[in-house]
């Protein structure tokens, strides 16, 4: 087997995603999402140093809660 070989985990199967996969799965422009992030009291981001990630399932029931309001 060749260890070059990465294999692709689709977006809906990760926990964890950069912004720019959070902005191809959630359809939210990747600025919102750093303005988003950048609050405090922000539910579904995740600092790792200065690399921010995006929990996927807070950022899916973020979305469910706000579409709603």
């Amino acid at each position: 087997m060749d260890r070059r070989i990465k294999k692709e985990i689709p977006l809906w199967e990760k926990s964890n995603l950069t912004i720019e996969e959070a902005a191809l799965y959630s359809g939210i422009g990747q600025t919102k999402l750093r303005e988003l992030t950048d609050h405090k009291d922000c539910p579904f981001v995740l600092w790792n140093g200065t690399k921010r990630l995006i929990k996927r399932r807070r950022l899916d029931e973020y979305t469910d809660h706000v579409s709603v309001l």
